[in-house]
This record gives C-alpha cells, structure tokens and sequence, in this order.
C-alpha cells in the first residue's frame, strides 16, 4: 500500500512540496524560496531553472523528512502561480526567455489598443476575463514577437508554450508530456471557458499559432509518469489545478454558493457558480472551477490587489510594528473613538474596481493617531475589500443572496483571530478556518489522489473537511453599515484622485 500522496505548490516567490497520508494530514513539508528579476519598471521575471531546481529539491526533501521513496507515494498532484508565461524549444527543453510573471504589466499597451480596437467584449464574452496583462495570452505574444527568430521557430513547430503547471510536467516527465488543465487554460485569455477548447479568434488577434499551446484534461487525471532519474522511479502525475482553484478545491466547496478566500500577500475570493458560468456586471472574472470527469464547474473570482501586503507595509516601511503577528494585539488596543481608514491601493485597486492608476491613502488621523490605530486601519482594510467582494457576487448572482452566508478561509492572515472576527463583522458571513490551512497544496493533493483512488470522491470528502474555528458577526447592523458608508467614501475619494 502507498502511503502518501505529494503535491508541489509552486508559487510566486517559493516552491513547496507537501507528503499528505491518506487522512489527509500532513506528513513532510519542505519549501525553497528563489530569486525575483526586476529588469524594468512594471516588469517580473523569474529563471525558469529555478522553478525547475527548486521544486525537484523540495520534493526531495519531504521525502528524505517522511523516510519514503517513490514507491510509498501514490501519486504527485502540482498546483501553481497561475498566468506566469514560459516559451520552450520542443526539441532540448530550453527557455527562449526567462518567465515572465503574472504580476508583470509590459503589455498593458497592447492590450490597451486591442480594447480601444473594440476586441474586450469578444475576449470578456469568450473567456470570462477583462483585457488585462496580468493573464498570459499577451505575455506568450510579446515573447513570439520580441524573442529573435521566435515566430519562425514556432511556424516549425519547434516551440512549447506553458504555464508553470504544463513547464513542470514536461520537466517532469522527460519532455514526454505537453498538458494543462482546464483551470491553467481558462486564465490564458485564449481558452473558450463555454466549449472548453483554444479559440481561434483569440489565438488570430494575438497572432499565436495552436501548434504552440498545450492540450488540456480535467484537474484529475492522468498527466504521465516522472523520469525515473529524477526520484529513483516513475511516480504516476494524477492533478493539476491553479492555484486559487486549487485552495477551492482543498476547502471542499464543491456546492454552489460555497466560498473561500486565501489571504496572502492579496486576496483571492473565489465563488463556486456551479455548471453555469456567471457574467459578471461588477468586473469580477468568470473562470472555470474546476473540471472533473469532463464536466466544467464555473466561479465567479475576485482579486485583492494588497492584503498581507499592507502589514508588510507597517512593519517594513513604516517600521511601526516589529512582526505581522503582533498586528492583531494592536488592532484590539485602538482607540475606538478614532475612526482611521486606509486605502491600501500601493499598485492600484482590484475587484470590484480593476483602476491599477489610482493610489493609496490614509483618513480620518488625528493628532492621537498611533501604530494601534494604523495596525487596525490596515487589517480592517482586507476586511472591507473583502465585503466588497461579497458584495459584488451577490448583485452578480441572484443565488447567493442566501447561499452565500459562509467564507471558508486560509492563508496567512487567516490566522489572525481579530483580524478573522472583524471580517465576519464587516461582510456579515460567518467565517470558518479549517484544520488542515495548507488548503492549496491540499487541493492539489485531493486531485491527484482522487485520479488514483487514494482519496474517496468529492461529496465524501467534503464530510471529512473539519473547521478548527468559526466566527460568527458580532457587530450590530447600525455600527457595520456606518463602517461601511466611511469605507465606500474612501474609495471614492481615491478614485477621483
């Protein structure tokens, strides 16, 4: 008997690999940070080797800690940094550029003359998303156009495009697999989310030939087999999802009108709409949920441009707090009489305002104005973009006005107890934290597990899903809908300028 299912969570600024057993507790942990590449303003890139060499040692790693080798593992399952963008030679594997990050904005001009072209609804009606550089669809376009002999290389079919998911699986696999998931291929901006295939419209506007683009499968399934070199034997690849899905995923919302929410450096809502997808009205994006046995489920998915990224900004810039968790205490300690607001749009506002121009602000200080203050400002600030959020779904989809009652939580800041109980004062949800907070990789697990019958089908394990604490709304109706008002009027302040 295997014992251990392995999911690699790559992410934006570290890899990590995490052994499950079949309870779905943790085993291993092993995580590997690496460089970022700043080349220019608004631009992010990273070395495509160190995605590579840092998922291979992590993985290496949670297997040295667990005593296990290959045979003890099931299967491997990968979720990922979602629109990150890599260019390959088919034949030797090598990268014609380093990656270049989903945070990276040096196509915000082409995308802009393709949306005062009047291409955004065809793009919007066709793949759920706005026009924007943050998905991958310009990024692979800026590559085949500014990489010398790019194009001619791809009109021989010499070149692999991928996400960081379809980069690892042909790495992985020894070159042997060109794959994404529905998930991955949903956030390229040239994915039908309604047909589930590559749109030859879209791919034509951005003058990106298909023999480039990976095939897609569900998120549980059979990717191939690791080269035996890499672990000591093939491990079957059973998973694949995004990583904002894949956090769905690992917190069981599998019912529509089930919500979670990671808190990271931002925020990340995402709101299962079931096998409908939604059009949204308020520039929250449309994308796929995920897709089990050839069946799509769609989410409603609202970004947060800056959430952990504002305590960050306490301790690192401002130097009023010494570590991010000792913002809660603080918070708890404020002057209740002040009523301190922060905007935190250091790289403008996401969902529902998508305005990456606007900048942020402080109001309402006074000369009493201290770090307990400020520290409450900046948690109640994810708080109140999180009500907007929820705000924004629920005029979205009818549906949720009662569905939409409970936010399953994780990340960082979900450990903060204040900062959890304010948001369930400031959106009105109860707010469930679960056991198992590695809900990503555990997403990424359950896929694979599932593919390999590891792991029990989705409506038993949500049975198994347990929240270790919930917080329920304190705060009266009078007192939200004043903090509200005072938030709304900040924001309007703001995007005025």
């Amino acid at each position: 008997m295997t014992a251990y299912v392995l999911a690699i969570d790559q992410g934006t600024t570290s890899t990590r690999a995490i052994l499950f057993r079949a309870d779905m507790s943790i085993a291993a942990v092993a995580q590997r940070e690496f460089p970022q590449h700043f080349p220019a303003d608004g631009e992010v890139e990273h070395d495509p080797e160190d995605l590579w060499t840092s998922t291979v040692e992590t993985c290496r790693g949670a297997m040295r800690q667990a005593g296990a080798g290959p045979r003890d593992i099931a299967a491997i399952g990968i979720t990922n940094q979602r629109e990150t963008t890599l260019l390959w030679q088919r034949a030797t594997g090598k990268p014609l550029h380093r990656a270049i990050v989903w945070q990276d904005r040096r196509t915000a001009e082409f995308c802009a003359r393709l949306r005062a072209a009047g291409h955004e609804p065809l793009f919007a009606a066709t793949t759920g998303l706005l026009l924007d550089p943050y998905f991958s669809g310009s990024k692979l376009a800026w590559l085949l156009d500014r990489v010398p002999g790019a194009r001619d290389m791809a009109a021989r079919d010499e070149l692999a495009f991928g996400t960081v998911d379809t980069y690892l699986l042909w790495r992985l696999t020894g070159g042997k697999v060109h794959l994404t998931d529905a998930t991955n291929a949903s956030r390229t901006l040239l994915f039908d989310i309604h047909q589930g295939c590559w749109d030859e419209r879209l791919l034509a506007l951005f003058d990106i030939p298909q023999s480039v683009l990976p095939a897609v499968r569900d998120c549980s399934a059979a990717f191939g087999l690791t080269d035996p070199e890499i672990f000591g034997a093939a491990i079957p690849i059973c998973g694949v999802a995004g990583d904002q899905q894949a956090a769905l995923i690992g917190q069981a919302c599998f019912a529509p009108g089930a919500i979670k929410s990671t808190y990271g450096t931002g925020c990340f809502a995402v709101l299962n709409t079931g096998p409908t997808p939604v059009v949204s009205r308020n520039k929250l994006l449309t994308t796929i949920a995920y897709q089990l046995g050839g069946e799509r489920s769609y989410a409603l998915e609202g970004s947060i441009f800056v959430a952990g990224a504002a305590v960050q900004w306490l301790r690192d810039s401002l130097h009023v707090i010494d570590s991010a968790e000792a913002t809660g205490a603080l918070a708890a300690a404020a002057d209740p009489t002040q009523d301190v607001i922060l905007v935190p749009a250091f790289v403008g506002l996401g969902a529902p305002y998508w305005r990456p121009d606007v900048r942020g602000a402080l109001f309402g200080l006074t000369r009493a104005t201290g770090p307990a203050e400020l520290a409450r400002a900046a948690l109640e600030s994810v708080c109140f973009q999180t009500a907007d959020l929820v705000a924004a779904m629920r005029a979205d989809w009818p549906q949720a006005q009662d569905a939409l009652k409970v936010l399953r939580v994780d990340g960082g800041m979900a450990a903060s107890d204040w900062t959890m109980q304010r948001l369930a004062d400031l959106t009105g949800c109860i707010v469930d934290r679960p056991y198992v907070r590695e809900t990503t990789a555990l997403g990424a697990a359950y896929l694979a597990g599932l593919q390999c019958g590891f792991f029990p089908e989705p409506d038993r394990y949500a049975a198994l899903w347990h929240c270790e604490r919930r917080f329920e709304p304190q705060m009266d109706a009078a007192a939200r809908e004043r903090k509200l008002a005072a938030w709304a009027a900040a924001v309007r302040r703001v995007l005025l300028g």
